[in-house]
């Protein structure tokens, strides 16, 4: 369950004022977190694990967003 408490503080995190670098290592660690999780999630099918890794999810997505930043046109 250890992964679940850091998963949690994860989501929690405040993810203003950071730099680059911080952003990347961000990135990194959901990446890690949903993998982990979907592992447990394989074994007992528990919905909640489902709706942590979306949240998880949609947090990464923001992140990465921020870091691609907008295309030139």
């Amino acid at each position: 369950m250890k992964l679940m408490e850091e998963a949690l503080a994860f989501e929690t995190a405040k993810m203003s004022n950071m730099s680059t670098s911080d952003r990347v290592k961000a990135s990194r660690e959901a990446k890690r977190l949903i993998l982990a999780i979907n592992e447990i999630y394989k074994e007992s099918q528990d919905p909640e694990l489902m709706d942590l890794m979306k949240r998880l999810t949609v947090k990464k997505k923001k992140i990465e967003k921020r870091l691609l930043g907008r295309p030139a046109a």
